[in-house]
């Protein structure tokens, strides 16, 4: 009994030990999660969103103040240029004009009584100068006294200045014209402006009053119409990064999306960068304007337009998945480090691996993947390969293009890479199931 005791103990013993040694085993035991290495097309785009706006629009206003007494269009009315579209209550503006004509005349009438005292006082003017010669001769022969000739000179002057005085009653009045005949102006124009005729050939977008409705134009001229001139041919105002503005020229052809037709794609060509840089939360962004034909009228002015802008296309290329890049194996530094030793990838790059593992271990620590601003992409980087048996291999390769879901291959700098084979994209470890590798 003694004897199978213990044989009992020792078979615990090592069925304890063997549990123990498969379950420390199984919780270091990483499980990798992998994509495939593939070949294709890859596109780089540049994605915005922009509005889409007519080529022309042209706000209509009042220059007088007043009640609409009609109107002549309506929203989506076709209209062409000089058509009347809103008339505004003429009749404080006929009255100003009448007002203002019935002074002119009433000027020209006072101009007539200045041009005919002019001709009296010269009547006059002859007659005393008459009178004052026939003084000087009686005087000269002792007839009149010396102060009826001093009488006839002062009536000789004052008749003078009367005349000078009837000549600038009639440089006044012919100013009092002049002054009544812009004041006439005045009244015309303004009575003219209560007639809102189209400036351009164009649809109304927008009507802001209703008959009846007071607009005053005391400060600025208040908007009865929006009309948009040609609704066939239009434009696209695209946000686009500041980052991306180096990658967009003018003449590409570009597609673009809206909510209205999410199965229709449209196309445009770029025709302009606006030099005129937004800045929201410190954000940068361009207009890159985009025409486009819109001959069956099917966008409309305001419309939220989903635009790509391609930069560059490769044919039958390697492309590694994104997230493989984005992958960082769950290693000690210095393990990382023999690695990349074993495999070739020595000095100054092996130096940079260890910093960009240590980067990421600090970021799991501050709490996770973070929306961080977009960074330029590095030309080089690592990828770990798996082989069947399990085992893990790094390769440097030479990157090109992306598409933001897969990158270009340009180059494979240190190891082999081909078609079909698994590079991980994601690591957990059963001891903590805590996953690895996606940043």
């Amino acid at each position: 009994m003694t004897k199978r005791k213990w044989l009992i103990l020792a078979g615990v013993a090592v069925a304890a030990g063997l549990f123990v040694a498969l379950g420390l085993n199984r919780s270091t035991q990483a499980q990798h999660f992998t994509a495939k290495v593939e070949r294709g097309a890859i596109d780089d785009v540049v994605e915005a969103t922009g509005t889409i706006n007519s080529v022309i629009t042209v706000q209509v206003g009042s220059q007088v103040s007043g009640s609409i007494a009609k109107l002549n269009a309506d929203f989506n009315s076709r209209v062409h240029k000089g058509d009347v579209v809103a008339l505004i209550d003429p009749a404080l503006f006929k009255g100003a004009l009448l007002q203002a004509a019935a002074d002119l005349k009433n000027a020209e009438a006072n101009l007539q009584a200045a041009r005919a005292n002019l001709e009296k006082a010269k009547a006059a003017l002859v007659q005393t100068k008459a009178d004052y010669d026939r003084a000087v001769g009686l005087t000269k022969d002792g007839v009149m006294s010396q102060q009826q000739l001093d009488l006839a000179k002062s009536n000789y002057d004052a008749a003078s200045a009367s005349v000078d005085a009837a000549a600038a009653n009639i440089t006044q009045g012919e100013a009092q014209i002049s002054q009544k005949e812009a004041a006439v102006a005045v009244a015309q124009t303004n009575l003219d402006y209560t007639v809102i005729r189209s400036p351009i050939d164009g649809t109304v977008v927008a009507r802001n009053v209703d008959v009846g409705q007071t607009v005053a134009a005391s400060l600025q001229a208040p908007t009865i119409f929006t009309i948009a001139q040609d609704l066939t041919k239009m434009w696209v105002y695209a946000k686009t990064d500041e980052s991306d503005v180096d990658n967009i020229k003018v003449g590409k052809v570009v597609t673009f999306k809206v909510d209205a037709l999410p199965k229709q794609t449209f196309q445009g060509v770029v025709s302009q960068i606006r030099m005129n840089p937004t800045t929201v939360q410190s954000v940068v962004t361009y207009d890159t304007i985009i025409e486009f034909a819109n001959p069956e009228l099917k966008l409309f002015p305001g419309m939220t337009a989903y635009v790509t802008i391609p930069v560059a296309t490769v044919q039958n290329v390697l492309k590694l998945p994104n997230t493989a890049l984005r992958y960082k194996p769950p290693m000690a530094p210095e393990e990382v480090l023999a690695l990349y030793k074993r495999y070739g990838i020595e000095g100054g790059e092996g130096q940079r691996a260890g910093d960009d593992s240590a980067a990421a271990q600090s970021e799991k620590t501050a709490g996770g993947a973070q929306n961080l601003p977009r960074a330029p992409k590095a030309e080089t980087a690592v990828v770990w390969k798996l082989h069947p048996d399990n085992t893990m291999e790094p390769v440097r390769v030479s990157l090109g293009i992306t598409d933001h879901a897969y990158t270009e291959v340009s180059a494979i700098l240190k190891g082999e890479l081909k078609e079909g084979d698994d590079l991980i994209i994601r690591s957990v470890t059963s001891k903590t199931q805590t996953p690895s590798g996606m940043r």
